[in-house]
């Protein structure tokens, strides 16, 4: 049997809150309902409603407040928000449908205009959930191919050294112990990381199968701002080249140049800096074979972009495989056995699409791989004023 869709009513009008809540329940809704805002935001934890009618003009916290609280948190962020408006001013409406309001139904209005615009939005609600949920199970069945082996990897060297050191705990030395501590230490990260791709991937994957421009799932990468993120960046390149095998800092070349304000999250600016080092880390020639291959690094500004630009003196990239970049594509795996799941780029890709950029591959077999992404320096709308920097929900 299918279950009720559950709506919260929230009005401090009592006769008009009555009448609402009867006339949905005689539709075969599931109803609650609220005298005020502040009990709206906490009958809603409560209720998990699949749709809320809300009020603007109420004691205690205003409809734009308890829109603005509900946005707050991931768990009700996405749902369907409906404002009613004593007020026909377009200014009214604007302030709302700016808010991130789904709808809003202006008093008076008829039974069936409110049922109308409740069902509506319901419908829509219900295409992006079968849509997600599509992404989802093709993400299910990308991960259960791939994941399996992925894990088995740094687990297998996790489980050997630690049985050994069980074994022979009395007969080992202390370099050796060090030794095969720093072996399980270094199988642990890679397992880390890799759970991380895994989450990070699967949650661009989501936000991007939405295609609504005006999608809360998307708010999140139009309000952070970095302020000169030139220093940050050389941290986070010089950080991650010291912690791959065998390290790599001495073979950075930088030549930065800084911009005032870059409209991203410095998580995600990070994210993004790390798999562009960590992949030609991987794809060029080690350390250890003479000459040592360079890692260029550079930072530029060009026709309205902020450019972060990597390139490395590797094997190279065949241009007909570049088009293929996509989760669990690592290029010539067979023939270079390197590990990890394939996911920097496309982690990569998602990233910078979501805040409007480019990535950009230009490579040629034994020449080297130079990987671009521009990110725009103004949002698609107007940069608010007093951006965030700090964290963002990823998870």
């Amino acid at each position: 049997m299918k279950r009720k869709k559950r709506i919260l009513v929230i009005e401090d009008a009592y006769s008009l809150r009555r009448d609402i809540v009867e006339m949905l329940r005689f539709e075969e809704f599931e109803v609650v309902d609220a005298e005020n805002g502040l009990v709206g935001v906490q009958r809603t934890q409560e209720f998990k409603p699949d749709l809320i009618i809300c009020d603007i003009m109420m004691p205690v916290m205003n409809g734009y407040d308890v829109l603005r609280a509900l946005q707050g948190d991931p768990k009700t962020a996405t749902i369907p928000f409906i404002f009613l408006t004593a007020r026909a001013d377009r200014q009214d409406q604007r302030i709302g449908m700016q808010s991130g309001a789904d709808d809003y139904v202006t008093k008076p209005f008829t039974a069936t205009e409110l049922l109308e615009t409740v069902k509506a939005r319901l419908a829509k609600a219900e295409i992006g959930t079968v849509i997600t949920e599509g992404i989802i199970d093709g993400i299910r069945e990308r991960i259960i191919t791939a994941l399996p082996h992925e894990l088995r990897t740094p687990l297998n060297v996790i489980m050997g050294f630690s049985n050994l050191m069980m074994m022979d705990a009395e007969g080992l030395d202390t370099k050796r112990v060090q030794e095969m501590s720093q072996y399980i230490n270094g199988a642990a990260n890679r397992l880390y990381r890799l759970i991380e791709n895994y989450i990070m991937y699967a949650y661009t994957e989501i936000v991007l199968s939405d295609t609504n421009p005006e999608s809360k799932r998307r708010e999140v990468f139009k309000t952070g701002v970095m302020y000169y993120p030139m220093s940050a960046i050389e941290g986070y390149v010089r950080e991650r080249a010291q912690s791959v095998q065998p390290p790599r800092e001495d073979d950075l070349v930088f030549d930065l140049k800084d911009v005032d304000a870059l409209p991203i999250y410095d998580e995600y600016l990070k994210r993004i800096v790390e798999e562009l080092i960590d992949n030609a880390c991987k794809f060029s020639a080690p350390p250890t074979t003479p000459p040592h291959a360079k890692i260029y690094v550079s930072t530029y500004i060009e026709d309205g972009f902020f450019v972060i630009s990597v390139k490395d003196q590797g094997r190279g990239i065949d241009p007909e495989k570049i088009d293929q970049i996509g989760a669990y594509n690592q290029f010539e795996r067979h023939l270079y056995e390197q590990q990890g799941s394939g996911l920097g780029l496309i982690i990569t890709k998602r990233l910078t699409e979501l805040h409007g950029g480019v990535l950009d591959i230009d490579s040629t077999l034994g020449g080297g791989t130079t990987v671009r992404v521009a990110l725009p320096l103004q949002r698609a709308t107007e940069m608010p004023v007093g951006g965030q920097q700090g964290s963002a929900y990823i998870h």
